[in-house]
């Protein structure tokens, strides 16, 4: 089974950039994005043969994300149940015969670290989100979760140091969350490959120079490690500001 995630930063302006030739080239069994920025009825994907699901911001413009599924799904949820997070856009939940899907945007702490505090709230919920579930099956996590584990998984860990995404306090949370059964699928297979990442910022060259950070992923949950066929970073593949992962389970 393949699956693809990709944050597409603006799904309208990533369809101008060859968005559908991807999409069909990969023919993906699931495709997940994150990052859309439109509402329901402002794009129409002609996807023959994939079901959609969706999940908008209240915002306009901002945050969403969509998953395409060659195989309906046995139940889709959206968001995870707590008032407080859910205005974002940020989770779509596919549960299947043998495992759950989640696709997820995690928020950014934004500049000045502004939304850190609110970051921390969230991680909490969500880790305790995805316990409940792999209580039940297997989970597969994908998409953006906005911060770089190690020092490894991005170009400059040292002039980053108190940056959002590479706070002492995002790479524990996501410390936390491996100790609570999950596994890094990329670290997996590839523990102390440099140089590889998922996003690169627009200025400063900064993909042309490979100057990029590692925030895009797999993770599953302990069970479904033996499972794992292949994971892979696609970074011959333009039209966002980050390019899309991919993992080979099943």
């Amino acid at each position: 089974m393949k699956l693809i995630s990709w944050n597409v930063n603006g799904i309208r302006a990533c369809l101008g950039k060859g968005f559908m030739n991807f999409f069909n080239e990969a023919d993906a069994d699931i495709f997940c994005i994150q990052e859309t920025k439109c509402q329901e009825g402002q794009v129409d994907i002609e996807a023959d043969g994939y079901h959609q699901y969706w999940n908008s911001a209240e915002k306009k413009g901002y945050s969403g994300t969509a998953v395409f599924s060659k195989a309906e799904p046995l139940n889709v949820t959206y968001d995870i149940g707590i008032e407080h997070h859910d205005k974002e856009g940020r989770v779509i939940t596919l549960e299947y015969d043998k495992f759950f899907l989640v696709n997820c945007y995690t928020p950014n702490s934004q500049r000045e670290l502004a939304r850190l505090d609110y970051r921390m709230e969230w991680e909490e919920a969500f880790r305790e989100y995805l316990s409940s579930l792999a209580a039940k099956k297997g989970v597969i996590l994908c998409g953006d979760l906005n911060v770089a584990h190690k020092e490894i998984d991005l170009k400059n860990p040292s002039s980053n140091r108190r940056n959002a995404g590479f706070t002492d306090e995002e790479r524990e949370k996501m410390t936390n969350l491996l100790s609570a059964g999950f596994v890094d699928s990329f670290r997996h297979y590839y523990p102390d490959r440099t140089g590889i990442y998922s996003w690169w910022s627009y200025m400063f060259n900064a993909r042309a120079n490979n100057a990029g950070w590692r925030i895009d992923y797999f993770l599953v949950s302990e069970d479904l490690k033996s499972q794992m066929n292949s994971v892979d970073i696609l970074n011959d593949i333009f039209g966002s500001d980050h390019c899309p992962v991919l993992l080979d389970i099943f």
